[in-house]
Order: C-alpha cells, then sequence, then structure tokens
C-alpha cells in the first residue's frame, strides 16, 4: 500500500525513529504528570484533632487545720467591767474595740470616756475597762495621773503629768498610734520633745 502512494507522501508519513523516540518520550511525562495529578486529588484521611480539656488544678496539701502561723496573733488581757474578763488571743493587729468584743463587750453604762476603742493593742498587754484610776504617784500634779497606761491615755490625762503640756501630750498619743501602742516606758525617750530629764521625771509615773 505504501509502495503505491507518491514519494512525496511516503515522505510525509514516513515515520523516523527520532520521532518514535520523542513522542514516546512525552506521552511517558503525560502519563506520569496524570499519575500525580490522580495521586494528589485523592480523598486524604482526616485525623481528628485531640480534645484539649482543662488542665488540673494543682494539688493542695490539706493539713490538720490549725491557726494563724506564730508571730500572727497577740495575746492580750482584758480586765474591769466586761462581761467575760480574762485572756484572750487575737489576730495581730486587732484593735481595743476587738478585745472588748472577745471579752463579751461592756455593760451598758460603763464609763470608757478614757479608752482608744481604736487604738491597735500589742502583745502582751493589758486592757482595763472601767477600773477605779491608780493612787495619785509622788510628785504628780494631777489626781489619778500615774501610774498612768501610754497605751490608753487621752492628751488631756497626758497634759495633767508634770512637765507635760498638750503639745507633748500629742506627740506621745501621735507616736502610739503611728507604733500601735508603747512595749515599754523606755520608748518615752523616743518621742519629740523628751529629753533625758523629762523621762527621768515621767518614768515612775507611766506604765506602757
Amino acid at each position: 500500500m505504501r509502495e503505491r502512494l507518491p514519494v512525496w507522501v511516503q515522505a510525509r508519513v514516513a515515520v523516523q525513529p527520532r520521532a518514535v523516540a520523542a513522542v514516546a518520550v512525552v506521552l511517558g511525562a503525560a502519563v506520569v504528570l496524570g499519575v500525580q495529578q490522580y495521586w494528589s486529588a485523592r480523598p486524604q484521611p482526616v485525623t481528628a484533632p485531640a480534645v484539649v480539656g482543662p488542665a488540673p488544678a494543682p494539688a493542695v496539701a490539706q493539713g490538720p487545720a490549725t491557726g494563724p502561723p506564730g508571730g500572727s496573733r497577740i495575746v492580750v488581757d482584758v480586765s474591769g467591767k466586761v462581761r467575760e474578763p480574762g485572756v484572750r488571743r487575737l489576730p495581730a493587729g486587732s484593735r481595743v474595740e476587738d478585745a472588748l468584743a472577745a471579752a463579751g463587750g461592756v455593760p451598758p453604762g460603763t464609763d470608757t470616756t478614757g479608752l482608744n476603742r481604736a487604738r491597735v493593742l500589742v502583745d502582751g498587754e493589758q486592757v482595763v475597762v472601767g477600773g477605779p484610776a491608780p493612787p495619785a504617784a509622788p510628785g504628780s500634779t494631777g489626781p489619778g495621773s500615774g501610774p498612768l497606761s501610754l497605751g490608753t491615755a487621752t492628751v488631756e490625762q497626758l497634759d495633767a503629768l508634770p512637765g507635760v503640756g498638750p503639745v507633748l501630750a500629742q506627740h506621745i498619743v501621735d507616736f502610739r498610734t503611728a507604733r500601735g501602742g508603747f512595749r515599754s516606758v523606755e520608748e518615752l525617750r523616743q518621742v519629740d520633745g523628751i529629753g533625758e530629764q523629762r523621762f527621768a521625771d515621767l518614768r515612775k509615773l507611766v506604765r506602757p
């Protein structure tokens, strides 16, 4: 059949080896590309993300129920005209009002004029409610002025002490408020306006 065709047709339809090789390479590349496209387009399995819950709360060691650690409580003696006088243990920073409440409160009609209910308590002190005024100390210029409690005395009571005027009495009260009370009579030396001689005159007339 081929031999019957014209020479120029035979030359056009003749298949050369190089052409066959080129066509084979193109077809092979097309097959590879098609396989890649099919493989990438296939459905992929989806893994569900792990469910993340809230982090567990840290374990809290359960110990025996005890009071606050040492140093966070104070011991005071509440006496006088209260319903339940005695020694009371209170949180540090408690005030005279808290001590009175711990002792059952003050009966109606009790005179608490000289008692500063807002004063911060110190460890080991005594709170006397409505007690009789102590006898006047030697050299005292006013009744009941010594031994006067530096922790509860009013400005007027301190003013009655020898050598103490209203200004110095206010300094003593301000010092007491800033320090949370007097722990010893010696702390009077730190009050502005009290020198050695004045302290010597007052030390036997007052108590913490």
